[in-house]
């Protein structure tokens, strides 16, 4: 019966859930408050879990309560439920979106988006750089984070050059691990 009961409770939250997940979060609270699932303590310590871990808090959030209630049937049916209404809307969504684009308005629209999102993008990579190097001018020039992210950039930019498509992101992304690790912990 508790896997019927997280199945129904975390497809309530997917579908009924809009705005994000902090907007989520009283849902899920009266979810899981209603079955009794937590107490008011847990719930408080399971959101900052959900919020400090990688993933967005609801799959977080739905993944814990399934498996302290029905082990691991029970997080994958928690966490399955909590997906799958957003899963369908998005479907649904792209089969709409693929009569909408081949309208000429919305190729416009669309084209025109193009260089602000690329602008937000390079201004938050551009303002993550300054402040994670030190490059501000109340803060010292930490040269090791330069360091690393010019021989990272170089890596990227050469492997374009060499490969002529460059490194996988995912690969990209490990190397930066490794490096980090290796240059953090000396």
């Amino acid at each position: 019966m508790i896997y019927l009961d997280l199945l129904i409770g975390f497809l309530e939250v997917g579908f009924f859930s809009f705005g994000g997940a902090y907007a989520a979060i009283p849902l899920i609270r009266d979810v899981v408050m209603t079955h009794g699932w937590l107490d008011e303590e847990m719930l408080t310590y399971m959101i900052a879990i959900s919020e400090s871990t990688p993933g967005p808090i609801m799959v977080n959030m739905a993944t814990y309560v399934g498996s302290e209630k029905g082990g691991l049937i029970g997080a994958a049916i928690a966490t399955t439920a909590v997906v799958l209404p957003a899963f369908f809307i998005i479907l649904l969504i792209m089969v709409v979106m693929n009569k909408f684009l081949q309208n000429q308005y919305v190729k416009a629209v669309l084209s025109g988006l193009k260089p602000c999102i690329i602008g937000i993008i390079l201004v938050t990579g551009t303002h993550m750089l300054v402040k994670n190097c030190g490059l501000l001018f109340d803060s010292k020039a930490d040269f090791l984070t330069i360091g690393l992210t010019c021989a990272i950039a170089l890596i990227y930019f050469g492997s374009r050059k060499v490969l002529k498509k460059g490194l996988n992101p995912i690969m990209l992304i490990c190397l930066s691990a490794v490096v980090g690790i290796v240059a953090y912990s000396l």
